[in-house]
């Protein structure tokens, strides 16, 4: 595209929306470009009173970004949530929300001063009245408008800039839908063009923490429209599995007798319908998807392209991927080499984590096998088996931070792609969430894996394998060392027993005798030493 596009391009195009706390969603808010809704147990703007928090100016990450956006001021996105808001709560001590309403992830209580643990289980390990549950739960969400959050119909242009308003209602599933598509969509430019070369959630720093933050509010949503504080997102752990084994009826749905392409009758997931998996529609209406229902959810693994994704990830593939060092590297994107984020992601080899994008690992080659809604980036999140899926790669994600234990200056503060420098805001999230703050083990964060709880000798042997990747790296220097420290202990050794045999060839008038002597054992021990 040439410059003189671009310039042009500035001026005519339309930014996009975003997903918004219900108390915000009005003109006034808008206006004002103020979210401080109050606490319904004070009636004050984010709970001043009862000291929660207070309304404050948003402060913006000013870090460079990387090259890979050449706009600016072109995207609702951009400087989240600025372009909305610039005034949000900012809640004091354990409390968070938009109204600092609730408690932090992993605290609980009503001053929220009560550390609470969680344990994020195997699917197979669950009984099936639980496994019950859990499928129960997903349908429920399913059919229950979420009661804090509306979606946008319109960009911020089309609200007129605030004194429109134009909001829908949605559902708790979809709303989780429609804000993973948000998060990964292109930008429209006006006309026909968009820029494809974004993504808010994928392809670059972010992409961890970001669903980090996705799964842990997805929880605390089930939580609250069931009542079962201690719901949590069970995981399927897909190493070196031969198919799916999680497409049956009795768990997220079977393949149809007729139409592999459908999930069976004997499931109720294929009742269910998808939303914004149609992004080439959009993009050509330079519209966003509204929610509206798109048809049943689809998919046929394993008939996937075998080029590009030849099975499943395999045991080993994981671990030569935790035994990469760096966090991210290079350009910080889907190009980056040796990059722990990238190669899990699936866009580097997960033999050599050498940047390979004609090939799907890890990460992706999971959404690629399943061909279907889960193989589009956007609309991936209508298929229930990415909340299985994303637990999994996160507990991956965990492991990798137990064993290097980084500093959270490992994760990049500047030049990374757009939205994931360590300060900024993650889209589209409100109430406010850096990138830096979900860099940390989640047991900070109230919740853990099962499989990473026992055998006792798994943690102990976690604990060891960075001493040991050092030890591998300077190996050569400590075998020199060793060598070194052989020959001066050989040269020491021989001075020694020169100078014995010149003092016993001495007079016996002058000799010592040391055989009488109450030295003798220290003298020897000194010898040796």
């Amino acid at each position: 595209m040439s410059l003189f596009a671009m310039g042009f391009l500035l001026v005519i195009l339309q930014p996009s929306t975003c997903q918004f706390p219900k108390a915000c969603a009005n003109t006034q808010s808008l206006l004002r470009k103020e979210c401080c809704p109050p606490w319904d147990r004070d009636g004050s703007p984010c709970g001043v009173l009862s000291s929660r928090g207070s309304c404050q100016n948003i402060l913006l990450s000013q870090a460079p970004l990387g090259p890979q956006f050449p706009f600016s001021g072109v995207d609702d996105r951009e400087d989240w949530p600025s372009i909305f808001y610039n005034r949000t709560c900012k809640c004091e001590g354990n409390f968070m929300g938009f109204n600092c309403g609730e408690c932090k992830f992993g605290f609980s209580g009503p001053n929220c001063t009560e550390r609470r643990l969680r344990m994020r289980r195997n699917i197979f390990q669950l009984t099936t009245s639980e496994k019950d549950k859990f499928l129960a739960y997903l349908n429920l969400a399913k059919n229950t408008p979420s009661q804090d959050y509306v979606i946008a119909t319109g960009t911020y242009t089309q609200m007129n800039n605030g004194s429109n308003p134009m909001f829908r209602n949605i559902n708790v599933y979809d709303l989780f839908v429609w804000m993973h598509y948000y998060a990964s969509r292109d930008t429209l430019l006006g006309g026909s063009n968009v820029w494809r070369d974004i993504d808010f959630a994928h392809e670059a720093p972010g992409f961890l923490p970001w669903h980090r933050v996705f799964l842990l509010l997805w929880e605390r949503e089930i939580q609250k429209i069931t009542g079962d504080e201690n719901f949590t997102i069970p995981y399927w752990d897909w190493r070196d599995a031969e198919d799916c084994v999680v497409c049956t009826d009795e768990y997220m749905g079977g393949r149809h007798h007729t139409n592999p392409n459908l999930l069976s009758p004997a499931s109720f997931f294929s009742s269910w319908q998808v939303i914004c998996t149609r992004s080439e529609e959009y993009n050509s209406q330079q519209a966003l998807c509204n929610a509206t229902n798109e048809g049943p959810i689809l998919r046929n693994p394993g008939n996937n392209d075998k080029s590009r994704t030849p099975r499943l990830p395999s045991s080993a593939e994981v671990e030569f991927c935790l035994s990469l060092t760096q966090y991210e590297s290079g350009s910080m994107d889907k190009m980056a080499n040796y990059s722990f984020r990238n190669t899990l992601e699936g866009f580097a080899d997960p033999r050599t984590a050498i940047s390979n994008i004609s090939q799907s690992g890890l990460h992706n080659a999971l959404h690629i096998y399943m061909n279907g809604s889960m193989s589009q980036v956007q609309g991936s999140a209508n298929d229930p088996i990415f909340l299985l899926h994303h637990a999994f790669v996160d507990s991956i994600f965990e492991r990798w931070l137990r064993r290097h234990r980084p500093v959270l200056e490992v994760y990049p503060a500047a030049n990374a792609p757009i939205g994931h420098n360590r300060e900024n805001y993650m889209v589209p999230f409100i109430p406010l969430y850096r990138n830096g703050e979900f860099f940390k083990p989640s047991r900070e964060l109230g919740y853990d894996y099962e499989y990473l709880q026992e055998p006792a000798l798994d943690s102990f042997q976690e604990f060891l394998i960075p001493y040991l990747e050092q030890a591998r790296q300077i190996w050569a220097w400590l075998v020199g060392a060793a060598v070194i420290g052989g020959i001066v202990t050989a040269v020491l050794t021989g001075l020694i027993l020169a100078c014995r045999k010149k003092r016993r060839g001495t007079s016996s008038e002058i000799q010592p005798l040391l055989t009488e002597s109450e030295d003798y054992n220290n003298i020897s021990y000194q010898s040796n030493f």
